[in-house]
């Protein structure tokens, strides 16, 4: 006598009206959150200027100080200074007469 292998035949999926919602539900958020990113991101874009930072080349004679004296009047001379060179990746404070420098916007 042969033993036969019976095998069980499960149906096949389906999702349930709860899990339907739920699948749906899934969908639109993902759907809602891949929209407000692309929209902010477009809106971003047009808002920022399209123009180029101010720069100003260094003459004979300029020093950092007078420099930030002049782009930021009144204000504290040290932090100016020190965001010239940070925009400039300057190491030290010696400019050379041709440089060309950017300058922080105000």
């Amino acid at each position: 006598m042969v033993a036969h292998e019976i095998r069980r035949v499960e149906p096949p999926l389906r999702l349930t009206r709860r899990g339907r919602a739920v699948v749906l539900v899934l969908l639109a958020l993902v759907a809602s959150l891949a929209s407000a990113v692309l929209f902010t991101t477009a809106s971003r874009a047009d808002n920022q200027p399209a123009t180029a930072p101010p720069t100003l080349t260094v003459r004979s004679g300029d020093t950092l100080w007078d420099i930030a004296a002049r782009v930021r009047p009144g204000r504290d001379g040290q932090a100016a200074v020190a965001e010239i060179r940070r925009i400039n990746h300057l190491d030290g404070y010696g400019l050379t007469p041709g440089q060309i420098l950017i300058l922080p916007r105000t």
